[in-house]
């Protein structure tokens, strides 16, 4: 089991304690408005009513052990600023701050921070990419040049077999795992001889203009 803490319970920051705590791990949730605590309090391990800009409060909650910090104080630069800059100072390993701009993530990042979360901005990504790429089930940019993405096959792929297809040789891009939906099961790293049906999800890896090389051919 992990143990997370997550500061600030507005939307963002009660779901992702939420989501935490129900991947089994260990989550105490802090903030300083009594409501939000009791609202997150039967989904976390510990519910806490505090003032996370102070220091000494911070270190008495024995966050140092834990394996990493979520920073979602809302609108308020000033307050994320400060309760990231302890979190450093106190020996935070890894630390997950929720950034209103861009200005706002790099002044974090100066202060402890070593993840920015842009929520508002990834689901615009997100939502753009589903309208752009309807064939396209879900999405991860893993840098500003490679993807990561799951999708259905194109028609040329179905009833071939991943050697006939070569696509590493051909495009460049890996099949590092499929879905079978009838019946259901997860193949990671599928065989050479595995032959792909119209009814299964593909997870390709690579370059983004390679990835959309495919995401053209027809289905």
């Amino acid at each position: 089991m992990k143990r997370f803490a997550v500061i600030g319970l507005g939307t963002f920051g009660f779901h992702a304690a939420r989501a935490l705590f129900a991947e089994g791990n260990e989550v105490v949730a802090i903030d300083s408005d009594r409501a939000r605590v009791q609202a997150i309090d039967p989904w976390s391990s510990e519910a806490v009513v505090a003032d996370a800009t102070d220091r000494e409060t911070l270190e008495n909650l024995g966050l140092s052990e834990m394996e990493g910090i979520i920073v979602s104080t809302g609108a308020k630069i000033s307050t994320s600023i400060l309760i990231c800059l302890h979190l450093q100072e106190i020996g935070i390993r890894r630390i997950l701050a929720k950034a209103v701009d861009d200005d706002h993530g790099k002044i974090l990042k100066k202060v402890g921070a070593t993840e920015i979360i842009q929520p508002e901005r990834e689901m615009a990504r997100r939502v753009a990419r589903s309208l752009v790429r309807p064939n396209v089930l879900d999405f991860v940019p893993l840098s500003d040049d490679y993807d990561l993405i799951q999708a259905g096959p194109p028609t040329e792929f179905v009833g071939r077999s991943i050697r006939e297809l070569n696509l590493r040789a051909r495009y460049n891009v890996h099949i590092i795992a499929i879905k079978e939906l009838v019946p259901e099961n997860f193949i990671l790293v599928p065989p050479p001889d595995f032959v792909i049906k119209d009814s299964d999800v593909l997870m390709l890896l690579g370059k983004t203009k390679d990835i959309e090389k495919i995401r053209e051919l027809k289905r």
